[in-house]
């Protein structure tokens, strides 16, 4: 039987409530199942038949699939190998961000509105995410990522519920002078959440509202704006990681290079 050139199963050392799973250049096929947790993910290459909640379609490059807990469903490669990624959710962590999103009336959760999309910025938000799981360095970071996803995901149907609450810029702000107070200090997406008195969905949303990033994302920008001012003072890369948080030296440079399109060292020799 052919095998998977590349395949894995993950449980997220960022995220323990979240399993990870990728194949590469795969031509293993599946009988009809289902999952006990939300299941979503992308194809990265290739075609598939996939069959959930009683229809069938035809799904490439680029689809995103959201697939409930208990759907029967089977996806296959329609011809050759295919290669994709997916993400398996806890489904009382699931049911908990929804019941700060949305009301839900009692229910335990909320399904996927749809079986699967093709707009490239769906794709793209997933890779982002599937990648900030991979790094492992920053859960804060991954965990706002998996939570904007899915609000994205979910909150389209629920247009008045999500317009009932405005953003609390006044709260938000709390949450910035305790970043800009403490920029070295690692605090959780629930600390910030608890400083703030809003939920983590609003909080996120609030924060985007006021200052164009999540807490932690802004945090990681403040950082660097710091790095660089301490770089071009002379400070050593190792202690310009470690006076600003970051779990070691290849975190810091990884970041900062992101952000300044060189490494600390190349950015400080211009100051030398």
């Amino acid at each position: 039987m052919a095998q998977d050139k590349t395949v894995f199963f993950k449980k997220s050392d960022a995220l323990p409530f979240v399993e990870m799973r990728l194949a590469d250049s795969s031509s293993a096929c599946y009988h009809t199942h289902s999952h006990g947790e939300f299941s979503f993910g992308v194809i990265d290459a290739g075609q598939a038949d996939y069959h959930n909640q009683g229809q069938n379609n035809r799904i490439g490059r680029g689809t995103t699939v959201t697939i409930n807990p208990a759907d029967a469903h089977a996806c296959n490669p329609r011809a050759g190998r295919w290669s994709y990624r997916m993400l398996f959710v806890d489904t009382s962590w699931m049911g908990r961000l929804q019941q700060e999103m949305v009301q839900t009336q009692g229910a335990d959760y909320l399904p996927f509105p749809a079986r699967f999309e093709n707009e490239i910025a769906t794709y793209q938000a997933f890779d982002h995410l599937f990648t900030q799981l991979l790094d492992e360095s920053d859960p804060q970071a991954a965990e706002s990522l998996l939570i904007e996803f899915l609000a994205a995901r979910f909150l389209g149907r629920f247009a008045p519920a999500r317009e009932a609450v405005p953003p609390d810029r006044h709260r938000a702000r709390r949450v910035r002078e305790l970043i800009m107070d403490q920029l070295e200090a690692n605090l959780s997406l629930d600390e910030f959440a608890a400083h703030s008195g809003l939920s983590r969905y609003h909080l996120i949303r609030s924060f985007k509202e006021s200052y164009g990033l999540a807490p932690h994302a802004f945090q990681l920008d403040q950082r660097i704006q710091k790095a660089r001012a301490l770089l071009r003072g002379g400070c050593t890369l190792a202690d310009t990681a470690h006076r600003l948080g970051f779990a070691d030296q290849a975190h810091f440079q990884r970041h900062f290079k992101r952000r300044m399109a060189v490494t600390p060292k190349q950015y400080q020799r211009f100051f030398r």
